[in-house]
């Protein structure tokens, strides 16, 4: 599959560019439950990501089984407890959400979660307090395997688009939006090298 996405991909001269440079795709999901996979993200906003692995591990500690966490278990903690791991009063309650609609079914599990489509699931989870689209979508990428996402309101994205294309200001996510559809159904390989186009850019800027 993954000659089939870069045969396709090469088409656009820029990306083709990109892809020579970098090599092989290295894009590999990490098979979580969406239910994990949410409140990983929840507990990362805002933050560095060794900070929020350092609270994360905290919260993770006060359920020593080995597995993580049911929602049933969490929903039982204390809101000191929960703040005593290094949780804002946000993310508690965003969390409290996401065990909430996780027991009601609006969160699935990874395999009912197969059976649905990208927008669907979209649409259903971010009606949970903290999540937005950009959270779903590396769901959808990054715990899922989706093959054909775009994140356009990702800055790592956009700028990544913006630095091989030689342009002085990052595209519009609908005009990247219009400009990706060329690239389906293999658009979450070209955000992958999109991103490692920022990441280029970051590398050679630092001291």
């Amino acid at each position: 599959m993954s000659r089939i996405a870069i045969r396709h991909l090469v088409r656009d001269e820029a990306l083709a560019g990109l892809i020579r440079r970098v090599g092989p795709c290295r894009l590999a999901p990490e098979p979580r439950e969406p239910f994990e996979a949410l409140l990983r993200a929840i507990s990362h906003q805002q933050l560095h990501a060794r900070a929020a692995e350092a609270i994360l591990g905290r919260f993770l500690a006060l359920f020593p089984a080995g597995e993580f966490p049911d929602p049933a278990r969490i929903l039982a903690r204390s809101d000191a407890e929960l703040r005593g791991c290094g949780l804002s009063g946000s993310k508690i309650a965003a969390i409290r959400d996401l065990c909430g609609k996780a027991l009601d079914g609006t969160v699935p599990g990874r395999r009912a979660a197969a059976r649905l489509s990208d927008e669907a699931l979209v649409e259903r989870l971010t009606s949970i307090r903290g999540v937005g689209r950009w959270t779903v979508e590396m769901l959808l990428i990054f715990t899922l395997g989706r093959p054909d996402v775009l994140p356009v309101d990702d800055f790592g994205v956009r700028e990544g688009w913006r630095l091989i294309n030689g342009h002085d200001a990052q595209v519009k996510p609908r005009q990247l939006a219009e400009i990706g559809l060329a690239w389906a159904p293999h658009r979450s390989m070209a955000a992958w090298y999109l991103w490692r186009a920022a990441d280029e850019a970051k590398t050679q800027a630092a001291p």
